[in-house]
């Protein structure tokens, strides 16, 4: 199993893997450069070096360079604080070039070799003359790079709902699937302003507990659900799994609040209503597979054969009556009234 070093780039960053052949000493905190897909970077060490399964290694591991001077971390924030100025400037050639793009961020490599831009836009953007004016006023090498809005969240920063700062700026390195199904599961609200993040997208939180809202929710019976009670039959209007209680309204019209283990100690049986039912055989029908015609029981299609045959000698016995009838005096059948007339 290969020996790696975690690096990270970045605050909230992914941490990459790299080789630390000659460089067994590393600690977590150490900087370093290492060569990456854009070109030569300072890292910054999370893990030192330690073994992993050759399964978490993602294409060709490469080794780390050098340890980072200190002139490699004064250059570095040199040209760190160069970056707002450079925003502005490119501001000012998009809105020469009138380009329909949003810049977010500049920033400098560690030499100050590359200089990237990111923005967001609607549609793609033709960059071309930008670039070439931008390594005209800034002499290296320019690169732009269209990123998402929840990326341009991660990369401003700000406060949450929550009063705390933004979980993908601080602490979260990768964006998890969120869906609106996690706000239905946890009894949300669904209004776009209470479950949106800054960004406009669903709030990444609503992932963290999704889980625990899952497990609990198994053991109660579903909202809308008729169960039997010690106070007789009654709907599940709302659950608090917190407080394992259930609000059940009764045939009476009352109201009761009663807790989960009331019901445990004797047999509850969960009553559907039609639409339920409709909902559940609709599930069956879906999870079943669709059965093939040479699966069915060969009596069942020797019927089906049989009843066949008979429809068809039914309909060609009537189609002979009534031609019959149409030509008979003509054929020597039975005679119609106006030919006996």
């Amino acid at each position: 199993m290969p020996k790696v070093v975690g690096v990270r780039f970045g605050q909230a960053t992914k941490v990459y893997y790299f080789d630390p052949a000659g460089f067994e000493s590393l600690v977590a905190g150490d900087h370093v450069i290492v060569d990456t897909a854009r070109g030569r970077e300072l890292g910054k060490i999370t893990s030192a070096p330690h073994i992993v399964p050759q399964e978490d290694i993602v294409g060709k591991l490469k080794s780390v360079m050098r340890r980072a001077t200190p002139w490699d971390l004064v250059q570095s924030e040199s040209f760190s604080q160069k970056e707002k100025d450079a925003l502005v400037i490119c501001k000012e050639k998009v809105v020469e070039q009138r380009l329909s793009m949003k810049l977010v961020r500049a920033e400098y490599s560690f030499d100050g070799s590359r200089l990237t831009f990111f923005f967001t836009a609607e549609k793609r953007v033709d960059f071309r003359a930008l670039v070439r004016e931008l390594a005209k006023t800034f002499k290296t090498r320019i690169e732009l790079r269209q990123i998402g809005v929840r990326d341009e969240a991660k990369l401003i920063g700000g406060i949450g709902h929550c009063g705390r700062p933004l979980c993908c700026n601080s602490w979260l390195c990768d964006f998890n699937p969120v869906s609106i199904k996690m706000a239905k599961q946890q009894n949300l609200p669904l209004n776009p302003m209470e479950i949106s993040g800054i960004c406009g997208r669903l709030l990444c939180c609503l992932s963290y507990e999704n889980e625990f809202y899952v497990e609990a929710k198994r053991k109660f019976p579903k909202v809308g659900k008729t169960i039997n009670t010690p106070q007789g039959k009654g709907k599940v209007i709302a659950l608090n799994i917190f407080s394992e209680t259930m609000k059940i309204e009764l045939e009476s019209d009352v109201v009761v609040e009663m807790k989960f283990d009331e019901l445990t100690g004797q047999p509850v049986r969960v009553e559907q209503d039609d639409h339920s039912q409709m909902e559940d055989a609709g599930d069956q029908r879906r999870d079943v597979a669709p059965r093939r015609k040479e699966d069915a029981p060969t009596e069942e299609r020797s019927k089906k054969k049989r009843h066949r045959s008979e429809s068809s000698r039914s309909r060609r016995h009537r189609s002979r009556r009534k031609k019959s009838r149409k030509g008979g005096g003509e054929h020597g059948g039975r005679s119609t009234p106006a030919s006996q007339s």
